[in-house]
């Protein structure tokens, strides 16, 4: 739980908590804390420091996505999982988000600075070849297996694989 983090496509916000309390959820269940300013950066970053003490049903779609994404990043894990993160949102929406946990990861696995760790990585299954595209590296699995790789793909290059498989 100290290593990994994880971004759900419903957000799985607590509807009685706060953002900041959801944020700082898992770091209390782990009986930790939280760094206070990597916690300001990361709020900072998506766009919700003003909303901290807002309840999900007073967020809109995005906003409760931003709170999800802090929330798995304010323990600066080695690895996030995301399962369709940017599923509920709008195409501008999932764009600053991918934008944003883009940046988060390549700061946290070089700047010794803002992560305990020397490698941050984030893995995320979508099946968005624009989502797929700000990735390093792209697998894709059909029926369990691996049946093909990218490196530093672009959504035309994914949508290809893709539109492969169907054929």
């Amino acid at each position: 739980r100290d290593r990994l983090g994880f971004i759900f496509q419903s957000f799985n916000l607590v509807p009685t908590l706060t953002a900041e309390e959801s944020i700082t959820l898992p770091a209390k269940i782990a009986g930790g804390g939280v760094d206070k300013q990597w916690f300001e950066e990361g709020t900072g970053r998506f766009g919700i420091a003003d909303r901290l003490d807002h309840r999900p049903a007073e967020l809109s779609g995005g906003q409760q996505q931003r709170v999800a994404c802090a929330r798995a990043i304010v323990s600066r894990p080695e690895i996030f999982f995301g399962d369709e993160p940017t599923g509920n949102l709008d195409s501008n929406a999932s764009h600053e988000v991918l934008a944003i946990l883009r940046s988060a990861v390549d700061e946290m696995g070089q700047t010794d600075e803002l992560a305990r760790t020397a490698a941050c990585a984030f893995v995320i299954v979508t099946h968005d070849p624009t989502a797929a595209a700000w990735a390093d590296r792209v697998l894709f699995l059909a029926d369990g297996e691996l049946v093909h790789e990218l490196r530093d793909p672009d959504a035309e290059a994914i949508l290809t694989v893709m539109t492969g498989f169907e054929r």
